[in-house]
């Protein structure tokens, strides 16, 4: 169902314990496992872990969220709530996994077209 991560190189890490503020701009993985506040844009994968709280507006192409997001969230391929996620924010996206267990306060818009044809 997700994507093999193990395939994808890490560009950047905010590991736990770790703060950063600021914007990130990335091509290809960007995990978070401490606290990241700003703005976040990638054409490629946000992983959030379940130590990771992020206050940020995210434009990605795949977001998967373990952790906490508080912010609006854009992505053009996907967006996955793994059951320990808490996320405050709304949510447009051409496809939205959810697993049973996670916290969703926000609104939520499946929009097939912000699939690029590249």
């Amino acid at each position: 169902m997700v994507e093999q991560l193990e395939t994808i190189p890490i560009n950047s890490l905010i590991g736990e314990g770790s703060e950063f503020k600021g914007e990130f701009k990335i091509k290809d993985l960007l995990r978070i496992d401490g606290y990241f506040k700003g703005t976040i844009q990638t054409e490629g994968k946000v992983l959030i872990g379940k130590t990771g709280k992020v206050e940020s507006d995210l434009q990605v192409g795949i977001l998967v969220v373990g952790g906490e997001v508080k912010g609006n969230i854009i992505a053009k391929k996907r967006v996955v709530l793994l059951s320990t996620s808490k996320v405050k924010g709304d949510i447009i996206s051409p496809s939205l996994i959810i697993e049973e267990g996670c916290y969703f306060e926000g609104r939520c818009t499946i929009n097939k077209e912000l699939i690029r044809s590249d």
